[in-house]
Parts: C-alpha cells; sequence; structure tokens
C-alpha cells in the first residue's frame, strides 16, 4: 500500500464514506424498520390496558395489571424465539 492510497483510506474511514459503509441508514432494512413498529405497537397496546386481570395458571390463581401480564407473556415469547433460533444457527 502506497502511503497516499493509506492516506486515502484513512480519510475515507474519518468521514465516513469509505466502502462498505453506509451509516445508520445502511442498518435500517425493511425488516428491522418493521421489527421496531411491531415492537412499539405492542409497547403502546400493553400499557393502554393497565386495568387489573385475575389469571389462572393451573392451581394458582392471581390478581395483576394486565400490562404485565402482557409484558411478561412477549418476553416469553421473545426468549423461546430467542432460543430457538440459535438452535438452528449451530446446526
Amino acid at each position: 500500500m502506497t502511503a497516499k492510497s493509506a492516506k486515502t483510506a484513512k480519510s475515507a474511514k474519518a468521514s465516513g464514506t469509505h466502502r462498505g459503509s453506509g451509516g445508520w441508514r445502511a442498518s435500517l432494512t425493511p425488516g428491522r424498520v418493521t421489527m421496531l413498529v411491531l415492537a412499539a405497537l405492542t409497547l403502546i397496546f400493553i400499557f393502554e390496558n393497565t386495568q387489573e386481570t385475575r389469571i389462572r395458571l393451573l392451581i394458582p390463581e392471581v390478581t395483576m395489571p394486565l400490562w404485565a401480564a402482557l409484558l411478561a407473556t412477549g418476553l416469553i415469547g421473545a426468549l423461546c424465539g430467542a432460543y430457538f433460533r440459535m438452535g438452528r444457527r449451530r446446526r
């Protein structure tokens, strides 16, 4: 690598225009935007439902805010999805 090409590469990195870099816009794929919108809508739905509700899981019955039950269910679903996705990558 010559001194001139090294200087050009260094200045391109500093300005954020080097090849392979699109900045934050390159990371906004349609799939990621869709997931962000769905996550925002899910959070809005959860926090709009704040009334108390009775939940029965097998034997015990508990009373808790509906938003907490919805949030817990969503987190459990996300953890299950992440677990199965990791298992598929290992094969």
